[in-house]
């Protein structure tokens, strides 16, 4: 018993004070197949390489094979949205010392590419300039990166299956190169790093520790000279899909990916949060700053529905993050103990109904909540001489626009308290 406590100490110990952990999600066919791995993330300030596969995780389904996304592996560097605030994670796949922040994940990382089910890996990454075989100025030329798949060598010579790089990687590239580009110079290439031979530092990364692993492994690199989010996803995701063809993956998508309007609206489709169970925010149109939200002192529960949803406690507010992007910032009102009480009845347009805490409910005309044994604030009304806002029958002409949760002025905090506890809150939507 003494041997296990010190062995869960000293991992403790290990890991602490490191980088956040990272979550990886499986896609599993009906029917048997390849398994391809995705990496995205691994430097925080190329958002092409994580809201790609974040994209991939909500929207795709695999029919035969497996794919298996991290979407994200760099998170603390993400939010911050820095290269690598611990230094370049994507140097650390040779050596790394025990007190590295990276450390935990890179040895997770590994074991992921190690994994004997995993036959393919992908890298995504946003690369400077656009990658060409012959220099014509400092944007165009062989040490760019961008709009490239990347491989260390041109062959896995022990691999009979996908252990051809340079043919695998000429394939996608043609195949995306007859597809509609957004600009015509954003046709892709193939860049042979010939790490082995050449290249020292790419000798440290994720993909040159996997092909030495005997892994095929390819970076596919959109150009952070596009500025455009959509465009780079799109691409990242037709490089995916050309991937998925090579390995005989079969898989259905929900959207038309040579829709950019389409694929932007479910691109900047944040989700929802809810927090400790009974508070939910829509993160789409939500204001910049809230304040007085009723949360716990610590250990406060947040839940995304999108897969790059992110918290930080910082001067004693939360910034709430999906990606790199900064879309909240919630200033607390301290409630340490939490009430429990299952459901609350409000009339919604004259129709009575039970909802839970963390509801957003749509409201055409009025709504009232019932009387119960809880307080009633509705953020946004005051009626001098009411302790509690229950009972009454609201429109939203009622309601004081500025203490609206959105900036579209639409929806409105409810809150239910006793006793000096907070129990939860239920989010009001006026509808035209």
């Amino acid at each position: 018993m003494r041997f296990l406590f010190f062995i869960i100490f000293l991992l403790t110990n290990i890991y602490a004070n490191t980088n956040i952990d990272f979550t990886l999600y499986k896609k599993e066919g009906k029917e048997l197949g390849h398994t391809l791995l995705i990496i995205g993330g691994i430097h925080g300030d190329e958002p092409g390489g994580y809201f790609a596969p974040a994209f991939f995780e909500k929207h795709y389904t695999i029919k035969k094979g497996s794919v298996w996304i991290a979407p994200s592996v760099n998170i603390d560097s993400m939010i911050a949205n820095q290269r690598g605030i611990y230094g370049d994670m994507n140097r650390k796949f040779s050596t790394i010392s025990k007190d590295d922040k990276d450390i935990r994940n890179i040895e997770k990382i590994k074991s992921l590419i190690l994994d004997k089910e995993v036959e393919l890996v992908l890298n995504l990454h946003d690369g400077h300039g656009f990658y060409r075989q012959n220099y014509e100025n400092a944007i165009f030329n062989p040490r760019a990166w961008g709009q490239a798949t990347i491989i260390d060598q041109e062959k896995i010579h022990s691999l009979e299956k996908f252990g051809n790089l340079d043919e695998i990687a000429t394939t996608v590239r043609d195949s995306l190169n007859r597809d509609k580009l957004f600009q015509d110079h954003h046709y892709f290439g193939v860049k042979n790093t010939e790490t082995k031979a050449k290249d020292e530092q790419q000798q440290l990364s994720l993909t040159f520790f996997a092909v030495t692993n005997n892994k095929p492994a390819f970076a596919i690199e959109t150009s952070k000279n596009i500025t455009d989010l959509t465009e780079k996803v799109i691409y990242q995701l037709k490089s995916i899909e050309e991937f998925m063809r090579v390995m005989d993956i079969e898989f259905s998508r929900n959207f038309d990916l040579n829709s950019y309007k389409e694929v932007q609206n479910l691109l900047f489709d944040f989700g929802k949060i809810q927090i400790n169970n009974n508070i939910s925010f829509d993160l789409n149109d939500i204001r910049k700053n809230l304040r007085f939200i009723p949360l716990k002192k610590s250990d406060n529960n947040f839940v995304f529905e999108h897969s790059l949803g992110n918290s930080k406690f910082i001067n004693g507010n939360y910034e709430i993050y999906i990606g790199n992007n900064l879309v909240t910032t919630l200033s607390p009102q301290i409630f340490d103990k939490n009430g429990s009480f299952l459901d609350v009845d409000l009339e919604i347009d004259g129709n009575i109904i039970k909802s839970k805490f963390g509801q957003i409910l749509e409201v055409k005309k009025s709504f009232k909540v019932l009387k119960s044994p809880l307080r009633v604030n509705v953020i946004g009304f005051s009626k001098a001489g009411v302790d509690s806002e229950d009972s009454l029958v609201l429109t939203k002409s009622d309601m004081v626009s500025n203490f609206s949760i959105d900036n579209s002025t639409k929806d409105y905090r409810v809150e239910f308290y006793q006793d000096s506890k907070f129990y939860g809150m239920i989010t009001i939507r006026f509808i035209d």
